[in-house]
Order: C-alpha cells, then structure tokens, then sequence
C-alpha cells in the first residue's frame, strides 16, 4: 500500500478491480481522521462531459505497475455515493459511502468527521 503522502505520484493511474478490470482514475486519497491512515479513494469516472468522483474503500488495497487494485466489485464502486468533480464530501454523507460497501462508521468522540481528503 501507499502512503498518503504519496498521492502526487499516483494521481491519474488507474483503479482496478480484482478482476483488474478499470474503475476508473485515481484522484485523491481520504484518510481516517483518527489514524491518518489511508481509508477511501476517490476514482474519476464517466464519459469527459459528465465527469464524477466516487468513493472506493483503500482496505486490501494493492498496487502494481501504473494501477492501484482494490478488492471491490466494478460495478459496486460504479454505483457508490458521489461527488462532483469539483465538489466536496458533505459530512452528512460520509456514512452513505460506508453503508453503501456495507463497512461500519462511527465519527470521532466529539463528533468528528471520519474522512479527511489529502
């Protein structure tokens, strides 16, 4: 797996399946606001006039020569939760994104959100 810190070098390759089948292209990377580990990517999809961002849970995640392969379904990260191009993840959505990946959420103590993007 990749450290957050390394996005800049990943932006733009592509996101498999398991099947290595292309979701899409890498934009950015959401870390757990707890751990600061890396938790979600966000993968450009769609036809260059109708451009959108949706979410990929990074666990598992593994990464080959010019790809990031996540464990995850094409066609289920297709259908996940989204955001425009230039858009922002509202807090209100976060727990969508993980119920739609069937993955449990739960914000900070204080209620904090659970993503931060880098």
């Amino acid at each position: 797996m990749f450290e957050p810190e390394d996005i800049r070098e990943w932006r733009g390759h592509d996101v498999v399946d398991a099947d290595k089948k292309k979701i899409g292209s890498l934009e950015a990377v959401y870390v757990d606001t707890a751990t600061d580990a890396p938790s979600f990517a966000t993968v450009t999809v769609g036809l260059p006039t109708k451009r959108r961002l949706i979410f990929v849970p990074l666990a598992d995640a593994t990464v080959g020569p010019g790809y990031l392969k996540v464990v995850w379904d094409k066609k289920l990260a297709k259908d996940a939760p989204w955001i425009d191009v230039d858009g922002e993840l509202p807090a209100d959505d976060e727990p969508l994104i993980f119920a739609h990946y069937g993955l449990p959420y739960a914000t900070g103590m204080n209620g904090e959100r659970r993503l931060g993007r880098r």
